[in-house]
């Protein structure tokens, strides 16, 4: 993430140095290797098991090879597993739960992009055209506004539409003019806002009601997206 300009790897030919922000190393659970860290670095490890690998795989490419395994990459450097982490598995809070939509898109990309571009089937991904049904898009819409106050996932949404979440996410796009976490959170913030100038509901309970877990960060994300406090909605007293 910082730093880590002297992270030297053992190679059979040598130390070898290619450190530095945004490189990055996969490391299969068999492989072993050994560091010589000089200086400070700031870095995170992201953990996937065998089992979750495969399912995205079968959801995606509705496709069942032998076994699924990534190239051990020493060094590498990816502008997309870059954007991914540092936007969305990294710029959001993991205990909010309004996030989690976000967070689990964000981990279904980076697993199918894995797969693609760093395991032993390198599949393209296959094309998806067209939109959800009109039907389906009804039954989701309802489904997504009926659930508000609930830690959404792409696994769940995906679900109720009865697609890998893969398709679901480029369709959903497709009908709905906007990824499934950027409407979710729109339509959390229209309640929102109905219910702050329409109901006596506390700034607490508002919050709950939208799906997020803590007053702080409903007030951070709000102001963040309408630019003032939910306090200056409310018809009576700040803060009511």
């Amino acid at each position: 993430m910082a730093d880590g300009y002297e992270s030297y790897h053992k190679t059979p030919g040598g130390w070898q140095n290619g450190g530095g922000p945004d490189r990055f190393c996969l490391m299969p659970k068999e492989s072993e290797s050994c560091w010589e860290i000089r200086g400070d670095l700031s870095f995170v490890h992201f953990y996937c098991t065998d089992v979750h690998l495969r399912e995205i795989g079968e959801r995606i490419w509705d496709r069942s090879p032998a076994s699924f395994t990534l190239q051990e990459t020493t060094f590498g450097d990816d502008v997309r597993i870059a954007s991914l982490y540092r936007h969305f598995l990294l710029g959001c809070d993991w205990q909010q739960q309004a996030n989690h939509l976000a967070l689990s898109s964000a981990s279904t990309l980076l697993m199918t992009h894995l797969i693609q571009h760093y395991s032993n089937v390198q599949w393209r991904l296959p094309t998806v055209k067209g939109g959800l049904a009109p039907a389906v898009t009804r039954n989701i819409v309802a489904w997504i506004e009926a659930n508000l106050d609930k830690p959404l996932t792409l696994a769940e949404m995906a679900r109720e539409a009865a697609l890998s979440e893969f398709h679901f996410a480029r369709m959903f796009r497709q009908s709905i003019n906007m990824a499934p976490h950027q409407y979710v959170m729109q339509r959390r913030m229209a309640k929102a806002q109905q219910l702050l100038c329409h109901s006596d509901l506390s700034l607490t309970d508002i919050a709950l009601a939208c799906g997020f877990s803590s007053l702080s960060h409903f007030s951070n994300r709000f102001k963040s997206i309408t630019g003032m406090a939910p306090s200056r909605l409310r018809p009576g007293p700040p803060g009511k």
